[in-house]
């Protein structure tokens, strides 16, 4: 006799012949996923679709088994792009409301789609596949990210920049060559991001519930369909591990780690006290108080939101850490931290591409974010930046570099009394401060000044990965060829 408890109208759970009460509602609300799993609807389907073909391939199912799941996956699409899909709570997640939606339309060959596979392995399916079209489309915003940074960097290759260690002027930079160094972070971003894309790029479908299933599946073929390069081979690891989630959010929480760290930097620059920079006023907002006031919202909430992207990656190393083989329901956990940093690293990369870019008005081409050279150069001669310059010079004319460090630290001194910059200083109070290192001395004559000047100090570093304007055209030309 049938279970009396069971809705007979159709209402009931996929799963339900073994309960003898109904889930209560609170239940039900507290374990449905399907108000963020909808979101993996275009890959459920498209997983389905294969799986069916497959089905249909092995002789499992028949042909007009397979036409009429087509022809009703076909509806259910049109249904969701135009936002008329009943998303239902008592069908808990994405893969049973289609799969409900597709019985209603097509009849026992909808109730046919499931042979051969589980939720287990077609969530996990679902996942990769949504997760490789985010990678996609998070390598195509880095490199639309680093053209940005490509072009303004080259329009400032010789623009003259104090390098700073410690936040103290350390050594003259051009504002080309500093930006470069962000080019460099997000290349090794998007290694990471390709690199993981390869796991991510895995079939788990045909491993079923756990232990792979009894009908004669062909799954390299399901594999083939769906643009996978390899099945996993080991049914209780596809259906369980989410290291490949993992591995996607500690890649978003490095870039976004990297582009926090370039935040702050505009953010230090465009303040009134540095005025190094200046942004577009729509990347900015005003304060409901001060009417003065311009503030770089953009870039603060970046550095914020790399705090909720590290915060994701704690999330799931913590949900698997504790899991037995095999699945475990703790892994609906997995989607919503995963969905928030593709979601932040996409938004972010996004605007942050139009931030860093340029706009043409009046025939002329306008950067974003503009660059106050006379500001980075005055600020050069605060913090005396080619004292490591005039060491060099000493050590070149034959002194060891100890003893030129300690006659230049007391060039520094004798220049930080008198209150000006190094190069200001005549020949003869320079030697008159290094009297102490007398070899120091004798190796001083007027073409000391020759570098000792910015533009000799970014021109002598004229090798790979130097400085010099020179080089930094240079690496910008390989940047390019790199990301053509």
């Amino acid at each position: 006799m049938a279970d009396q408890s069971a809705p007979q109208d159709g209402t009931a759970k996929a799963w339900s012949g073994r309960f003898s009460e109904p889930v209560s509602d609170l239940v039900k609300r507290y374990t449905a996923s399907v108000f963020f799993d909808n979101r993996m609807a275009a890959q459920d389907i498209r997983g389905s679709l294969a799986h069916a073909t497959m089905l249909a391939r092995q002789g499992i199912i028949g042909a007009q088994d397979l036409a009429d799941i087509e022809r009703g996956m076909a509806q259910i699409v049109g249904e969701i792009e135009r936002g008329e899909f009943n998303w239902n709570l008592d069908d808990e997640d994405v893969h049973l409301n289609i799969e409900k939606r597709l019985t209603a339309l097509v009849g026992d060959a909808g109730k046919r789609l499931h042979t051969g596979r589980s939720r287990n392995d077609q969530v996990a399916t679902d996942i990769r596949l949504w997760l490789r079209d985010a990678i996609d489309t998070i390598l195509g915003l880095i490199r639309e990210f680093q053209l940005a940074v490509l072009d303004l960097a080259e329009h400032h290759a010789d623009t003259p920049l104090p390098g700073f260690t410690h936040l103290q002027v350390a050594q003259p930079v051009t504002f080309g060559h500093h930006l470069m160094a962000y080019f460099e972070m997000t290349r090794r971003d998007a290694e990471r991001f390709a690199d993981c894309r390869k796991r991510v790029n895995r079939l788990p479908l045909g491993s079923a519930a756990l232990a792979g299933t009894t009908y004669p599946i062909d799954r390299e073929y399901v594999a083939e369909l769906l643009g996978f390069e390899e099945v996993c081979f080991n049914s209780l690891d596809a259906v369980s591990d989410r290291d490949f989630a993992i591995e996607f959010c500690a890649a978003v929480s490095l870039l976004m780690t990297h582009l926090s760290r370039l935040s702050e930097e505009l953010i230090l620059w465009m303040s009134p006290r540095v005025g190094f920079i200046d942004l577009a006023d729509r990347f900015c907002t005003g304060s409901s108080i001060m009417p003065q006031k311009k503030n770089p919202d953009v870039p603060e909430l970046v550095r914020g939101k790399t705090g909720r992207a590290n915060g994701n990656l704690v999330s799931l190393l913590t949900l698997m850490k504790g899991q037995p083989l095999a699945y475990n329901k703790d892994n609906q956990e997995d989607k919503e931290p995963l969905f928030d940093s593709a979601d932040t690293a996409i938004d972010t990369l996004r605007i942050y591409a139009d931030m860093m870019g340029s706009r043409v008005e009046n025939g002329e081409k306008i950067f974003n974010v503009r660059v106050k050279r006379d500001a980075m150069q005055a600020a050069l001669t605060q913090g005396y930046a080619t004292a490591t310059d005039l060491a060099d010079y000493l050590v070149k004319k034959g002194l060891p570099f100890r003893d030129a460090h300690e006659a230049v630290a007391l060039a520094v001194r004798a220049a930080e009394a008198k209150g000006c910059d190094l190069p200001q200083i005549a020949l003869d109070e320079l030697k008159a401060a290094m009297a102490h290192v007398p070899r120091a001395v004798e190796r001083l004559t007027e073409d000391v000044f020759q570098v000792l000047t910015v533009e000799g100090s970014l021109a002598a570093r004229n090798h790979v990965g130097g400085t010099a304007p020179e080089q930094v055209r240079k690496a910008i030309a390989r940047a390019r060829a790199r990301v053509a």
